[in-house]
């Protein structure tokens, strides 16, 4: 704790520096909202078809349908400024995307990784890993996002993203493809247990190392309930993808058959927060090579997250979660295999092991184009039996940055990164970042 106190005497000097506050404008709308209804003036429209132009309203409606996604995270581009759209404004399509560029420089421990994840923290500290620089095109990307309305089966969406995330960071890797018929997702989408929207906004593409997310391929149902939509119900059957420690000696992992089954509940707030409850539902089979049987385990997780703006100005972020056999869906468990695990006492039998993670946040705006954030996460691997001392125990990570946004597309910003690993030997080992951003949106 006394580095992380350091760390906040060293940032917020610089906040002191930033831009007059806007008050008129923040007293009543968040930044974002600000941000998007300059956007929605700002649009390219070119128009194609026959017949007479539809009227404004009906303009401004498939122009919204590019600013709603549940699941769009901090990091995601922008809606496109460019818009193809027919004149009866029945058929929208815009192209779009981000050029990225993150700088870093590690001190007084580091992480062989663009993204800062305290797992890969080596332990014990060693020389060899005290200091690196590093810098990455990564989390460029391009997307294309078609809109349509039909008389009978309703909207209509079909939505493809792609990032230079590759090898090398720069090879175009898929990151979304999916289609949205009304309530009914299908394709290769953000998991339905993740909430993007309560991430912290950081600078650091692993993020807070609590946080769930994965994309899957998926057929998911979504609804909002009410005449002010304040309720919001998902769920859907997802294609999992899980981590086994099998040996391949005494355990041995078999081919998926059974989806992970995942759900919400979410109470909608003003300036785009909401509340949300969200679980999953996992099934995992693995072959004893010692009694010669197929086992079948269950795991589960459940996670409250949410992000409530206090003030228009100011947001508190929050993801806590806990569960057996969900830790794949975990940012910094993601990185082994701790779905299942060896018994300790028993040779050939595995387990789900307990998980908890927690993700915690803030963000205030100074003005309409500077705001700061300060985020937190922990995460616990809580095994019921004896593991090896050198293992993976607890993950700490606190971010703590500035961004400044001189236009609604461009993006610029700093950040402190502290991160701790800890194993069940009691050895730790710290690393600590600054990275920089700037990332323009089309």
């Amino acid at each position: 704790m006394r580095r992380f106190f350091i760390f906040l005497g060293l940032f917020f000097p610089l906040v002191s520096m930033a831009a007059p506050v806007d008050t008129l404008s923040l007293d009543r709308l968040s930044c974002e909202e600000i941000r998007n209804a300059y956007m929605k003036q700002s649009h390219k429209i070119v128009k194609f078809g026959d017949g007479p132009d539809a009227c404004v309203d009906s303009v401004k409606k498939i122009i919204e349908y590019f600013y709603y996604d549940q699941f769009r995270h901090f990091q995601d581009p922008l809606a496109p400024y460019f818009m193809l759209m027919s004149k009866d404004a029945k058929l929208a399509m815009g192209i779009g995307g981000a050029v990225r560029m993150r700088v870093w420089g590690d001190f007084a421990g580091s992480i062989p990784a663009n993204g800062f994840i305290p797992y890969l923290i080596p332990v014990p500290e060693s020389p060899e890993h005290r200091s690196r620089i590093g810098g990455t095109p990564a989390g460029s990307a391009l997307f294309l996002r078609v809109i349509a309305r039909n008389p009978v089966l309703g909207d209509l969406t079909a939505y493809v993203q792609g990032d230079f995330s590759g090898p090398d960071n720069v090879g175009f890797k898929l990151k979304k493809a999916y289609i949205t018929v009304h309530d009914w997702t299908v394709g290769y989408a953000s998991t339905t247990f993740s909430d993007a929207q309560a991430e912290t906004p950081v600078i650091d593409a692993g993020g807070q190392n609590g946080r769930t997310s994965r994309s899957s391929i998926l057929v998911r149902w979504m609804h909002d309930f009410g005449k002010k939509k304040k309720w919001t119900m998902a769920a859907s059957v997802e294609l999992p993808d899980s981590r086994v420690d099998a040996d391949g000696v005494k355990t041995r992992k078999l081919d998926e058959c059974w989806p992970d089954v995942a759900v919400f509940g979410q109470y909608n707030l003003p300036h785009n927060g909401h509340l949300r409850l969200s679980g999953i539902v996992r099934g995992f089979h693995y072959r004893d090579l010692v009694s010669e049987r197929t086992r079948n385990i269950a795991g589960w997780g459940l996670q409250l997250s949410g992000a409530v703006w206090i003030l228009p100005r100011w947001g508190v972020f929050y993801e806590v979660s806990g569960g057996r056999g969900y830790s794949s869906y975990t940012a910094d468990l993601s990185v082994g295999a701790y779905d299942l695990v060896a018994k300790g006492d028993k040779p050939g039998q595995l387990y789900a092991p307990k998980t908890t993670a927690i993700n915690i946040g803030t963000r205030y705006n100074f003005s309409q184009h500077v705001y700061a954030c300060l985020a937190l996460g922990e995460v616990r691997y809580r095994p019921d039996y004896k593991v090896e001392q050198d293992d993976y125990r607890r993950g700490r990570y606190c971010a703590v940055n500035l961004f400044w946004e001189p236009t609604s597309r461009l993006q610029a910003g700093v950040e402190l990164l502290l991160g701790q690993r800890q194993d069940f030997n009691r050895e730790n080992a710290w690393a600590h970042r600054v990275d920089a951003l700037l990332q323009f949106s089309f």
